[in-house]
């Protein structure tokens, strides 16, 4: 019912079908392999006689119809093997996108904003008229290139955007409006880029702070620094009442919104560091009577705007050059630095992310690090020596005995006199009185 024509000069391939109605018309396949045209051959006589006897389409056959292209799938309706496709309920990309943010109510105003720069995105480079089934992943790997090229975005930044286009696409596929996420296999995970990382010295961050207007500035400064809060929604969200004086320092409790969903919701208590505690007290003082807010209030994203404004225009007076991610750098100098005197756990519960996401985004190593281990090189390879040489001997390695293990181990110990226990047990001998009968 169906033959494969091979034009060995051009490579194409075109498969010849009885339709129907009794006619026979070509199926260009184009530059496809042997075994590829034989596989389509298969499905399409399939097509035929179900349309012959009426019968229903096999599993595999109906799967192969849904995954053609759109121009597959018109040859095949013109040799009347197949119906056209119903696009009617198919949404275009803006429509989608637009009616996927709006139903998801349980995200945070920055996510929303995200969303809204995805969006911008792919309008920019497909179409807001686009049909959402008629994106391929041919054309997301272009999309993944043009983030990189014409917006010039990070590699981390084009990775998350990436990830929430797939997401849009992932709910569309659950919603059956899809067959497939296009965006399957694109690489998505955020990763660190040690280039953009840079540890902020206590020298640049005392002239910051000094070139700031006021002890409300300072504050705001200081606690991204010295307090490792994540800048705006931490340090704006402080209040006057969350901090609890002491006579060792006090502590203050940090309510965080991006991890409020998690067990802990969010809230988190952090010593009041000596670094602090005098900017506390003056941002105290100067605060107005009912003040509820530790530091300056401004709606929305505006507040984070203002805040990287004001140091970075501190920062200019100070004759300081800014650093890449000006606050979330502030953030990881300071578990750094805290992670060179108290615990990971310790410092992970303070700064209110796990021991992973330290140790991928945050810790740094510094050039003081470097210093140190060229200072104490020479005491601490005299150190190793020593420590080795209480260790096994490598001639001990392969000799299992216990009086090898037991001569490895304790090394040049003094010997101690071991007394075997007598027969008659660990207990003082009784005297026992004789009578005579």
């Amino acid at each position: 019912m169906a033959s494969i024509s091979h034009n060995r000069k051009t490579g194409l391939r075109t498969l010849l079908v009885i339709c129907p109605d009794g006619k026979r018309r070509p199926i260009r396949l184009g530059r496809v392999t042997a075994r590829q045209a034989e596989d389509i051959q298969r499905h399409v006589e399939n097509l035929a006689n179900c349309w012959d006897t009426g019968s229903p389409l096999a599993p595999s056959t109906a799967e192969w119809l849904g995954k053609v292209s759109d121009a597959m799938r018109a040859r095949l309706v013109l040799c009347g093997l197949a119906e056209g496709r119903e696009r009617a309920n198919v949404p275009t990309l803006k429509a989608w996108i637009d009616e996927y943010a709006k139903g998801r109510g349980d995200v945070k105003p920055r996510t929303l904003a995200i969303f809204g720069d995805v969006k911008r995105n792919l309008l920019a480079y497909f179409a807001p008229d686009r049909l959402l089934d008629s994106i391929t992943a041919g054309d997301v790997d272009g999309f993944a290139v043009h983030l990189r090229t014409s917006e010039k975005l990070a590699d981390s930044t084009a990775r998350r955007r990436m990830g929430i286009a797939k997401q849009f696409f992932r709910a569309a596929v659950r919603r059956r409006l899809l067959a497939e996420n296009p965006f399957d296999g694109q690489a998505v995970s955020a990763r660190a880029n040690p280039k953009r990382m840079a540890f902020v010295s206590r020298a640049d961050t005392a002239a910051v702070l000094a070139a700031l207007p006021d002890a409300k500035w300072k504050l705001v400064f200081a606690l991204a620094r010295y307090g490792g809060l994540r800048c705006p929604s931490e340090i704006s969200g402080l209040k006057w009442s969350d901090i609890s004086w002491g006579p060792r320092g006090g502590r203050f409790t940090v309510h965080a919104v991006k991890t409020e969903h998690y067990a802990d919701a969010g809230i988190r208590v952090v010593p009041i560091f000596p670094e602090l505690a005098p900017l506390f007290r003056e941002a105290f003082e100067a605060a107005e009577p009912g003040a509820v807010y530790c530091c300056p209030q401004y709606p929305g994203n505006f507040c984070g705007q203002m805040y990287r404004k004001m140091v970075l225009q501190a920062m200019t007076r100070a004759g300081v050059k800014p650093w890449p991610k000006l606050f979330q750098n502030c953030r990881a100098s300071r578990e750094t630095e805290l992670a060179e005197s108290y615990p990971v756990q310790v410092v992970c519960s303070w700064i209110g992310n796990s021991p992973a996401v330290a140790a991928k985004h945050y810790l740094q190593t510094t050039e003081e690090h470097y210093a140190r281990a060229t200072a104490e090189g020479p005491q601490q390879a005299a150190q190793n020596v020593a420590q080795q040489s209480l260790k096994m001997p490598r001639n001990a390695v392969n000799d299992k005995s216990p009086e090898a293990v037991l001569r490895a181990a304790t090394g040049d110990c003094a010997p101690m006199q071991i007394n075997m226990v007598r027969s008659r047990g660990v207990e003082p001998p009784i005297a026992v009185k004789r009578t005579g009968t």
